[in-house]
């Protein structure tokens, strides 16, 4: 079967095989290439915030561009191992790309992601799916109280576990303007029919476990009329954004991220 391919920036990002011939909402990550970034970044300003969720509070870390409006804003869902340098440093690069980035710590009810990264994997594979969904919900509530945010243009981002909580959070919230997955898993296939938002896909070449559920998922997709772009980067592994082993790749995978965001969350 033949398989698609498109410029993703300096790096090629290819749909898997299997999946061109499902007709399935077409990889166009090219369109948003042809959208030019600013030629410098903005100054930012970021610090820990706590928000109430229920009766909890939820800690989280938050960055702000130095703009003179109100910028949109992207919740950042962080990987298996809790809140990291990794997820601050996104967080922060969100900021500076132009948008408001809130990262909670979805640990906060036990204290918070704990330093063995084991601890961490285990509490938050342990996580109730109901109470993911409403510590989403209130960051996304605390940032409509945020003068600095524009309430009518949030989105999503996740990592690993966070990228499939990104996309099953895009089922849960009808008020989502975008979602970007980052090899996470798909939701179960009758799911994705609630999705309102336009979604982007980021994936791996070396990641078959991930891999494996694109096609049930972009096949739902396609029958329920869904806007959600993909592709696959060559030759890198799960979580390659995070790892860098080719820096290159993580760069051309960011600015479509980024692209993707300010066609969907700038109008």
């Amino acid at each position: 079967m033949e398989t698609k391919a498109v410029e993703a920036g300096r790096g090629r990002a290819r749909a898997p095989m299997g999946l061109a011939g499902l007709g399935v909402v077409a990889v166009l990550v090219t369109a948003f290439a042809r959208l030019s970034p600013p030629s410098t970044a903005f100054d930012i300003h970021s610090e820990y915030v706590r928000y109430l969720s229920g009766k909890d509070t939820v800690t989280a870390y938050i960055a702000y561009p130095e703009r003179p409006q109100p910028a949109p804003a992207v919740i950042v869902i962080h990987e298996i191992f809790g809140m990291s340098d990794f997820i601050r440093q996104t967080t922060e690069q969100l900021a500076k790309d132009g948008f408001v980035a809130i990262a909670p710590d979805l640990l906060s009810r036990g204290g918070g992601t704990p330093a063995a990264s084991d601890s961490a994997r285990k509490l938050i594979a342990a996580l109730p799916p109901d109470q993911v969904t409403a510590d989403l919900d209130a960051a996304q509530a605390y940032l409509k109280t945020l003068k600095a945010v524009r309430a009518d243009a949030i989105g999503v981002i996740g990592f690993c576990w966070g990228g499939g909580q990104s996309f099953r959070y895009a089922t849960n919230n009808a008020a989502l303007k975008a979602f970007v997955v980052c090899y996470g898993q798909s939701p179960q296939a009758a799911d994705l029919a609630r999705i309102r938002a336009k979604g982007l896909g980021v994936y791996a070449e070396n990641d078959a476990r991930i891999n494996a559920g694109l096609p049930e998922a972009v096949a739902a997709l396609k029958q329920a009329h869904k806007d959600y772009q993909y592709a696959i980067y060559p030759g890198v592994g799960h979580g390659f954004l995070r790892a860098r082993e080719k820096p290159e790749v993580s760069d051309s995978a960011w600015s479509v991220v980024i692209r993707f965001f300010r066609a969907q969350l700038e109008k």
